[in-house]
């Protein structure tokens, strides 16, 4: 059963989302914190880091759910340690999950490459800004502040969490980490 997961798939994928609600957690406070001083929607640019969970856990187990359970499993984590936004990432850290999970349905679970961990970066980044525009940003211009923060994300989401991870994982295959993953045994491929 090629889709089946393993105990040491369900292992990793919930070491890289609890590091990464660890990471949520320490980018909220430096997005509320220092970097507040950049103005919405520049601030965007930033955004990226919070999708990584998803693409990096699918591009590590290459199995159906991955995306899903990484970036959901990691956005509890920072819910539980406490973040500006509360439980309503209960709710947005799914959606964004889900959005990349459905370009690795969209491809069979068989392709994992930059063009699709950009599109599934990119999915996740538009479903969590498009979700912001709505709950945070409901009263404010589409034209001067809505679709530029949309776009923004997207792009920041292509490059922190498509390119990041794929250089990630890349980098994580040629120390031998990953050889009990299809991604560590492709080192060339990824």
């Amino acid at each position: 059963m090629k889709h089946r997961w393993r105990t040491i798939d369900i292992v990793i994928a919930s070491i890289i989302a609890v590091a990464f609600g660890v990471i949520f957690w320490a980018w909220g406070l430096l997005w509320n914190g220092p970097a507040d001083a950049i103005p919405l929607p520049g601030r965007a640019i930033l955004y990226g880091v919070w999708l990584v969970p998803a693409v990096l856990g699918a591009l590590v187990i290459r199995k159906p759910g991955a995306a899903f359970y990484t970036l959901t499993l990691a956005a509890l984590v920072s819910v539980a340690l406490g973040t500006s936004w509360g439980w309503t990432l209960v709710l947005q850290g799914p959606i964004e999950a889900a959005a990349a999970e459905l370009v690795f349905a969209a491809f069979a679970y068989r392709v994992w490459n930059l063009p699709v961990a950009a599109l599934a970066a990119a999915a996740a980044g538009i479903a969590a800004a498009v979700y912001d525009a709505f709950v945070w940003y409901g009263g404010t211009s589409w034209a001067t502040l809505r679709l530029p923060y949309i776009a923004i994300t997207a792009i920041s989401a292509v490059l922190v969490a498509g390119l990041g991870s794929i250089l990630l994982v890349r980098a994580l295959a040629q120390t031998g980490v990953l050889d009990r993953f299809a991604s560590g045994r492709e080192r060339a491929a990824v």
